[in-house]
């Protein structure tokens, strides 16, 4: 059986996309892959496959507004303990799940660091997407601070 297969610098330029984005593709799951020696090979059938998802494809309509102005941000939170933080960490991934389209592309990293007892977040996206996450991240933690003073006090 005779399968045709392609490197990362081909697909690259057959998908006008950058070589980094295509590494983190395969890195993600989302272009399956086989390493080949040093390289990574992409089998036809596999790429087929991706270039018929929505994975390569840019937004049908971007807002330019968003476009122009991109923030990123790295916040540290103070937790109690591991349980504290899983809450807050769970609860910033489903809102960014559940977030509108017109927010543009974002990403949010979250990474709990046990010996600080600090979740950080790294996040990357549209002035809209930032203010939003933001204030969530103020609700979170000010509710937070409510409920320990409240159980403190009783």
């Amino acid at each position: 059986m005779n399968r045709d297969y392609y490197t990362v610098e081909q697909i690259s330029n057959m998908l006008n996309i950058h070589p980094k984005t295509i590494q983190r593709y395969i890195r993600e799951g989302k272009l399956h892959a086989t390493k080949i020696g040093k390289g990574w090979r992409i089998a036809g059938h596999d790429l087929s496959t991706f270039t018929e998802s929505n994975s390569c494809k840019a937004p049908a309509s971007v807002n330019q507004s968003e476009r122009s102005i991109i923030a990123s941000s790295v916040i540290d939170i103070i937790t109690d303990g591991n349980e504290d933080a899983i809450r807050i960490m769970n609860t910033l991934t489903a809102s960014l799940n559940a977030k509108p389209s017109e927010y543009g592309r974002s990403s949010m990293h979250s990474q709990y660091i046990e010996r600080e007892n600090t979740v950080r977040i790294t996040l990357w996206g549209g002035i809209r997407f930032m203010a939003i996450t933001m204030d969530t991240i103020a609700a979170l933690t000010e509710n937070r601070e409510v409920n320990l003073y409240e159980t403190k006090r009783i």
